[in-house]
């Protein structure tokens, strides 16, 4: 029997198609709670949950035959309804990218498509691409440092046993991505001071993180 070599050919299919594995951290927050229990969640959904903040720092990989490594992406949502409620439309989303200012031309445009790529539909509208200094630090377990300029900014921690207030909490919501491989999290604080989605927030002390890795 002769033995299929499936390396080379990965790495055929990657080159006709200018694409390679890209791997890295991944960070979300939303304005409702992920991480909760039924009463809650009906509590805040099609009243709170319609706003987003995704972050990639890409530690590994290629986009489109554009390296990327040690690279970051932000992207803000703000859409019509509870962001991954069954029963209400969220669509059509607006959003605005942010973009690692120490990322050159073609660097900036891979980071555009990437992040078109791992967001979908919820980036069908993007109002306006920002770039800025941005800094992406794993501090420990689900501890997650993320600021982008004055524009956005995330802090997160581990969930911990004090974080249960009905001890009927599970994760209500999924991640927004489909291949992050996340857990819920705490946010300490997290904030949107740009422009384009004609609202600004700073929010503190929610269950309302992913913390993770994507892997594409």
């Amino acid at each position: 029997m002769k033995r299929i070599l499936w390396a080379p050919i990965v790495l055929l299919l990657a080159t006709v198609t200018g694409q390679a594995a890209i791997r890295g951290r991944y960070v979300e927050v939303r304005s409702a709670d992920v991480w909760t229990g039924p009463c809650f969640a009906n509590s805040q959904v099609d009243l709170q949950g319609n706003e987003a903040i995704m972050g990639w720092k890409v530690t590994h990989g290629t986009w489109k035959g554009v390296d990327l490594k040690g690279l970051s992406v932000v992207a803000v949502l703000k859409a019509k309804a509870t962001l991954g409620d069954r029963y209400h439309d969220p669509y059509p989303a607006e959003s605005v990218l942010i973009v690692d200012q120490s990322a050159n031309e073609a660097q900036r445009a891979a980071l555009e498509s990437f992040a078109h790529a791992q967001a979908g539909r919820l980036l069908d509208h993007v109002v306006l691409v920002e770039a800025a200094p941005i800094t992406f630090k794993r501090l420990a377990h689900d501890s997650v440092a993320l600021k982008a300029g004055k524009l956005a900014m995330i802090r997160t921690r581990a969930l911990c046993s004090g974080d249960m207030i009905c001890g009927n909490e599970i994760t209500y919501y999924p991640p927004l991505i489909h291949d992050a491989h996340a857990m819920p999290a705490y946010t300490e604080e997290e904030a949107f001071n740009g422009r384009g989605l004609g609202v600004v927030w700073n929010r503190i002390d929610r269950r309302s993180a992913f913390v993770g890795t994507f892997d594409r």
